[in-house]
């Protein structure tokens, strides 16, 4: 499976940017797919996770309310639709996916940056 993001950018603080996660190969085999971020010298972290099948999501406290992880099975991409964007929101976003045989597969990564 092979993973690529677009939409990164620079915005600023209570901007809005939409990110895109295109899914090649055995899509078939996929379970979940979703976004984490990585800021300089922490962790990477879940920001927002869709079930493949039935579109249940899942987002990090500090996410919820202002972004939204959608999905189309048809085209095999997923959206994270980011609005009233923080400073701290800064960081590089990576496309996660999980298989049924719970494989991870992760995309390059794309810059999101937000200027106060």
């Amino acid at each position: 499976v092979q993973l690529v993001e677009s939409g990164g950018g620079l915005v600023q603080a209570g901007g809005s940017l939409r990110l895109s996660c295109a899914a090649s190969g055995s899509t078939f085999s996929l379970k979940t797919m979703g976004w984490y971020r990585q800021a300089p010298g922490k962790q990477r972290d879940l920001v927002a996770a869709i079930t493949t099948e039935s579109g249940i999501t899942n987002y990090a406290d500090s996410v919820k309310g202002r972004f939204t992880i959608s999905r189309d099975n048809a085209k095999n991409t997923i959206d994270l639709q980011m609005n009233s964007l923080k400073p701290e929101d800064t960081a590089l976003y990576y496309c996660h996916a999980m298989s049924i045989i719970h494989m991870n597969y992760w995309g390059q990564g794309t810059q999101v940056t937000v200027s106060s």
